[in-house]
């Protein structure tokens, strides 16, 4: 196991009915700007629950964060932000609008020329502007990290911010949100997750024995509740697994003291910054592909998984690791994502060796736990995902 050091200062706050509890969470003097999306939280009651607990506060809000966090929509709300003197945010939303928040936590206190830099010259944020969340779509884990991905469609880019200045001070997780999520989004919330557990999973064997077996109960449990979940939106049961298996999947925890990939996103951040496809999807078409074309690298530890994820206890090494890869691919499916490129646009031609050259214009010449993908592996990896 390699050495790492923990810290997770979120607090969760998690179950039925929780939402009410929102203004304990925040100073009495904030002056607050609630952040949210497209504004189905005003049909399915949870922007009243929200409301009605802050009536003590002086509330301001922003509404249509898209589903990808986009730069040009966020800097009107960092002008918010300065011209009416906000102390702390609060983003009632999915993964999208809580890292919009974090974006904004970040730009309110940053002091250089522009806040695309932060995430150009990936500076590291060490300081932002107080923030707490209301998770109403499972599926990224930001609810309880310190990462972001933001989208800029003037340039056709999609790139990662961070630091430890990112995290929520609290998140409040109520599983009952569930209810009113549209079948596509409850599936793209399941890919994404288990996805994390894969990224952070699937590179090699190096003796972390509770890491592994933390990220197989994940993907376990997200494999049974799929079903459950994608027919009965009201289980609540399943619903409260499913949540709480997102926000696991990607809090820190599980990649504590062992390798971690993490190439499978930067490919698939490249496909939504290039062709608007779900992020969740896009991490559907280049899984498989990553996984066969470093099947060398990869296949003790996708051996391992095939037997304690998918009980897949017959044949060698190899034959066990090709078969897990299959089993994942039949799950993608059993969610309706389709896996390859062509699926969702005909026209793919070309995307391989555009995504190549971003990679190379960036630096981004080793991707990957061993640090040895190169863009020209980048072209071959998403070509065989057409």
């Amino acid at each position: 196991m390699l050495n790492f050091e923990f810290k997770n200062p979120t607090k969760i706050i998690f179950g039925k009915g929780q939402i009410g509890n929102l203004g304990k969470e925040i100073p009495k003097n904030a002056k607050v700007l609630m952040v949210y999306g497209a504004g189905s939280i005003k049909s399915n009651g949870i922007y009243e629950q929200v409301k009605k607990a802050l009536s003590d506060f002086e509330v301001l809000e922003f509404s249509g964060i898209p589903a990808n966090p986009e730069y040009e929509v966020l800097m009107d709300a960092l002008k918010v932000i300065k011209e009416e003197n906000i102390t702390y945010l609060l983003a009632v939303g999915g993964g999208s609008v809580i890292d919009g928040v974090k974006f904004l936590s970040s730009a309110a206190l940053y002091t250089g020329n522009t806040p695309w830099d932060i995430l150009k010259n990936s500076i590291r944020t060490e300081n932002g502007l107080p923030f707490g969340t209301v998770l109403t779509l499972p599926a990224t884990g930001s609810e309880m990290n310190s990462g972001a991905v933001i989208t800029r469609k003037e340039t056709g880019e999609k790139l990662g911010m961070g630091g430890p200045g990112l995290f929520p001070q609290f998140s409040i997780l109520d599983p009952q949100v569930v209810t009113s999520i549209p079948e596509r989004q409850l599936a793209n919330g399941i890919m994404d997750a288990f996805s994390h557990v894969l990224e952070q999973y699937m590179t090699y064997p190096i003796g972390a024995i509770l890491q592994d077996r933390i990220a197989e109960s994940i993907m376990q449990t997200l494999i049974e509740i799929a079903p459950r979940i994608m027919k009965n939106t009201s289980d609540y049961e399943a619903a409260a697994n499913f949540m709480w298996s997102c926000t696991m999947a990607l809090n820190g925890l599980i990649q504590k003291g062992v390798p971690t990939d993490w190439a499978v996103h930067a490919m698939g951040h490249e496909l939504t910054a290039l062709f608007g496809i779900d992020h969740a999807r896009t991490l559907a078409i280049i899984a498989p592909s990553h996984y066969y074309y470093n099947f060398e690298a990869k296949k003790e530890k996708l051996a391992q998984y095939g037997e304690r994820v998918w009980d897949i206890k017959t044949g060698s090494t190899e034959e066990k690791a090709k078969a897990a890869i299959e089993k994942t691919v039949d799950f993608f499916h059993s969610l309706g994502i389709d896996t390859k490129l062509s699926d969702y646009t005909a026209a793919y031609e070309g995307t391989a060796e555009r995504v190549s050259q971003r990679f190379t214009d960036r630096g981004w010449l080793g991707l990957g736990e061993h640090k040895t993908l190169a863009p020209a592996d980048v072209e071959k990896i998403i070509k065989m995902s057409y």
